[in-house]
C-alpha cells in the first residue's frame, strides 16, 4: 500500500512540476547552443586527421556509410572538406570555440536545473564558468563512450581477435560488453552533471534515478530516430540541402529534453524526500 501511495504521490508531483516549468522552452535552448557547438567540436575532432596516419577519403566513406545520408553530406561538405591539410590555427580555433560555444549549452542546462529545483543561482561568474568547462569536457567524454565506442568498437575487437584469436564466446562476450560500457559511463556523467550542476548539494542517491531513465531514454530515442529517418522519411524531397540540419536540431532538441526531465525527476524525489 505504501508503494503505491509513493508512486501516486511522486506521479501527481512530477506532474505539477512538469506543469509550471517550460521545459520545451529549455529543451528548445540546449538544442540552439549544442547546434551551434556542434561545428567547431567536428572542426577540432577531425582537424587532428592530418596530424595522423589516416586517409581522409576513408573517413568520408565512413561517415557515408553510418549515418543518413543527409547528415553525411552536411558534415562531409562542410568540415571535412575545410582540413584535407594540417592546419594548426584551425585546430586551436576549434578547441576554443568549442569549448565556448558548448559551456554556453551547459549555462544553460544549470539555468534549467536550478529552475527545476527552484533555486537562485549565487555563485560567482568564474566559478559558473569554469564548472561549465569542467562538464563540457564530461560530455565530450560521454559523446566518445556513448557514440564513437559502439562504432569503433567491433573494429578494435576485429583487431584483437585477429592478433590473439579470441575464443568465439570471449569474442561474443567483449562485443557485448562494449555497449555495457556506453551505458555507464554516460549515466556516471550525467549523475555528475545533476549533482554539481544545480546551486544545492546533492548526494548519488539523490540523481541516480534521473540519470539512469535519462540514459536509456537517449539510447531509445536515438535509437528509434535513426531507424526513422533511415526508413521512413526522406528529408532531402522536401527540405533540399537542409534536411541534415533540420535532423540534427530536432534530435539536439529530443536530447536537451530528455537532460531537462532527467533534472526534473531529480528535483521532485529531493522536494518529496525533504518534505517540501
Amino acid at each position: 500500500m505504501k508503494q503505491n501511495l509513493s508512486v501516486h504521490t511522486f506521479t501527481k508531483e512530477f506532474y505539477e512540476q512538469v506543469k509550471k516549468d517550460p521545459i520545451q522552452d529549455w529543451a528548445a535552448t540546449l538544442a540552439f547552443y549544442f547546434m551551434l557547438s556542434i561545428f567547431p567540436f567536428l572542426i577540432f575532432i577531425l582537424s587532428l586527421l592530418p596530424y595522423l596516419p589516416i586517409d581522409t577519403e576513408q573517413i568520408y566513406h565512413f561517415v557515408h556509410d553510418y549515418a543518413p545520408p543527409e547528415l553525411a553530406e552536411l558534415f562531409t561538405v562542410t568540415v571535412l572538406e575545410v582540413i584535407a591539410e594540417p592546419k594548426g590555427g584551425l585546430l586551436s580555433f576549434g578547441i576554443l570555440a568549442t569549448i565556448w560555444t558548448a559551456s554556453n549549452g551547459i549555462n544553460a542546462l544549470i539555468r534549467a536545473l536550478n529552475r527545476a529545483h527552484n533555486i537562485d543561482e549565487t555563485r560567482s561568474f568564474i566559478k559558473l564558468r569554469s564548472m561549465s568547462i569542467f562538464l563540457t569536457l564530461g560530455i565530450v567524454i560521454l559523446f566518445f563512450a556513448t557514440l564513437l565506442l559502439p562504432i569503433f568498437g567491433n573494429l578494435i575487437l576485429s583487431s584483437i581477435d585477429q592478433i590473439f584469436s579470441l575464443p568465439d564466446q570471449t569474442f561474443l562476450n567483449l562485443n557485448r560488453l562494449r555497449w555495457i560500457i556506453g551505458v555507464v559511463i554516460m549515466t556516471a556523467i550525467l549523475m555528475l552533471i545533476y549533482m554539481i550542476a544545480p546551486n544545492r548539494k546533492l548526494a548519488y542517491r539523490d540523481v541516480l534515478f534521473g540519470a539512469l531513465l535519462a540514459t536509456v531514454s537517449w539510447q531509445l530515442i536515438s535509437f528509434g530516430f535513426s531507424i526513422y529517418v533511415a526508413n521512413f522519411n526522406n528529408y532531402t524531397a522536401t527540405y533540399g540541402s537542409l534536411g541534415g540540419v533540420i535532423i540534427l536540431m530536432f534530435w539536439f532538441y529530443l536530447s536537451g529534453l530528455i537532460l531537462v526531465v532527467g533534472g526534473e525527476i531529480n528535483a521532485t524525489l529531493y522536494n518529496l524526500k525533504k518534505g517540501r
